[in-house]
């Protein structure tokens, strides 16, 4: 489980930069709803996440992931994957 805490606490930590409005960061905090990103920041984001954990994540992972919760799972099942 560890993991996946040290996993969300990389993820905070690289949504900081892009969090204008100091919004509370938990796993239920949404990109676009909480966060109020536009695509452009959404593609910035995944690539700085990209670069971090290297892993690749498909423009369908991106779809389905709205939450920080959720990316937490999906960077956790790509590495573990890898």
């Amino acid at each position: 489980m560890t993991d996946r805490t040290q996993i969300l606490d990389t993820i905070k930590a690289q949504i900081e930069p892009f969090n204008k409005k100091g919004v509370a960061l938990t796993e239920a905090t949404t990109f676009q709803g909480d966060l109020e990103w536009d695509s452009l920041t959404v593609m910035d984001f995944v690539a700085a996440i990209e670069d971090e954990f290297e892993i690749i994540i498909t423009m369908n992972m991106q779809a389905e992931i709205e939450t920080v919760g959720q990316l937490a799972d999906a960077v956790a099942k790509l590495k573990g994957d890898a």
